[in-house]
């Protein structure tokens, strides 16, 4: 419930409680940065999207090391883990599951797919073909699958983090902006700094592989909690006025031929009160809608001509008013 405090925590409670995510959010991050050098910015912003319940979407050249960040986050937090590697001939049964027969109690049983994890590696998700791209986005959004009549739930917390080659590589076939809108945010690694590659290459040409070495710092359970605690953060009306605001005035430009839908308002309002949180604070500011506005809504933008949807949400961000 957002606006008020929910009655089932104290403000006192309520402060320790983000104090102490505080403190573990700190230790994730330095423990990713064991393996994931000079990208403190990608690694907060992916677990401030993972926290708000949302899912994550890199758009990268192979090779910058999104696969790893994946592991890395995977091992530090402690909770189950499925690669699954898209390809063109991989069916929708492929990732969910199907039901085989059993011959000795002479009936089918279902068989769990590789999504039956909390976090889900969606390796070059653009190589599948539309069809079983649907069948993962289906999964994200409902938190189930239902085969042959019978719906089986995800184990909480269900997380993925999906990779996308350039469209301009061969094999690849484009996510549709329904597909699109199901994920949190959109975020690019890119290369690493000459220092950082350099100490990558001191860390991972040694004789113990860094990841494996990776212990984790909290445990799935501690995460949900981050999870669950972001609800209580308050959000004051003029905040929500805000950033409703930021939206219509996207959707009421005729050069933004296609805008940010409801459920983009919601998610954006979700990574704030995420970001919030993980800075320490109980509130929403209008500087946490500022933060993570840009790469929650910059992937679900049609904009005219040649600008970049990145540098457009910045730009209406400087045009409209901030509330006191």
């Amino acid at each position: 419930m957002n606006g008020q405090h929910q009655p089932s925590q104290t403000d006192h409670q309520l402060a320790d409680t983000i104090q102490q995510i505080g403190q573990q959010f700190g230790r994730v991050i330095a423990n990713i940065e064991r393996v994931i050098l000079g990208k403190t910015d990608i690694i907060r912003k992916v677990l401030t999207a993972m926290t708000a319940g949302g899912h994550v979407l890199l758009l990268d050249v192979p090779g910058v090391g999104k696969t790893v960040l994946a592991r890395s986050i995977a091992a530090t937090i402690h909770c189950s883990f499925k690669r699954i590697q898209f390809t063109p001939d991989l069916l929708p049964m492929d990732i969910t599951g199907t039901n085989v027969f059993n011959l000795r109690k002479k009936a089918f049983e279902f068989q769990p797919g590789p999504v039956f994890a909390n976090l889900i590696l969606a390796d070059e998700i653009n190589r599948a073909t539309p069809k079983t791209q649907a069948a993962l986005l289906e999964v994200m959004a409902e938190g189930q699958v239902t085969v042959e009549g019978t719906t089986h739930e995800l184990p909480p917390p269900f997380l993925v983090i999906a990779t996308m080659n350039p469209l301009e590589h061969d094999g690849t076939y484009p996510l549709p902006a329904a597909q699109l809108d199901r994920f949190t945010m959109r975020l690019s690694m890119g290369y690493p700094s000459g220092d950082a590659e350099l100490r990558m290459l001191d860390i991972h040409l040694g004789a113990n592989v860094a990841l494996e070495g990776l212990e984790p710092v909290i445990s799935a359970e501690d995460f949900r909690r981050w999870q669950q605690t972001v609800p209580y953060i308050y959000t004051a009306d003029a905040v929500k006025r805000y950033a409703v605001d930021v939206v219509t005035t996207m959707r009421n430009d005729t050069n933004c031929l296609q805008s940010v839908s409801p459920r983009a308002t919601l998610m954006l309002m979700r990574a704030a009160m995420a970001a919030a949180m993980l800075q320490g604070r109980d509130h929403v500011t209008p500087h946490d809608i500022q933060l993570v506005a840009p790469d929650v809504i910059a992937h679900r933008l049609v904009i005219s001509g040649s600008r970049n949807p990145l540098q457009y949400v910045h730009d209406v961000l400087a045009q409209v008013p901030i509330p006191r």
